[in-house]
């Protein structure tokens, strides 16, 4: 008896979110197959190279500390009856290994996220009370000039006969 329920409902929960911007793009989305859902490398014993990226944060760059490594997603093999269940399995595991770290992954993200808006917030601040201020001091300047030429040139309008 094949199995389908858990690989259906993950798969297209996963390429919703991904069309959502829910979770990163990690898969493109899911493959239907006579009436199977794929998400993996090999269907039938047929390759479909991209059907998932390996979509590493450290490859762009950041990566999650704390997090572990990324799970891989298992290669399907829906050859036969006992091959697709056990294909269901994998991509179970997989489903919550992939939810789980990237839970991890969302969490790490906010966090040196939050940092960076908090630091650029603070030199953001340093920057406008420092232009403020240099505004202040000019306005001031700009007063105390004014007030001593409007005063120098009362006083030379009355000493001028």
């Amino acid at each position: 008896m094949m199995r389908k329920g858990s690989v259906v409902v993950a798969a297209l929960a996963l390429a919703g979110n991904v069309s959502r911007g829910v979770v990163p793009a990690l898969m493109v989305p899911a493959l239907t197959v006579s009436g199977l859902v794929a998400s993996g490398a090999v269907v039938a014993g047929l390759e479909l190279p991209g059907l998932v990226a390996p979509a590493n944060a450290a490859e762009r760059g950041w990566s999650a500390t704390g997090c572990g490594d990324e799970p891989t997603a298992p290669t399907l093999d829906v050859s036969t009856v006992q091959h697709y269940n056990a294909s269901v399995d994998q991509v179970d595991a997989y489903e919550k290994a992939a939810r789980t770290y990237n839970a991890c992954v969302t969490r790490a993200a906010l966090k040196d996220e939050t940092a960076i808006s908090d630091e650029a917030r603070q030199k953001i601040a340093y920057v406008h009370d420092s232009s403020a201020a240099i505004q202040a001091r000019i306005a001031s300047n700009f007063t105390r000039l004014t007030t001593a030429l409007k005063t120098a040139g009362a006083k030379l309008q009355k000493d001028t006969p």
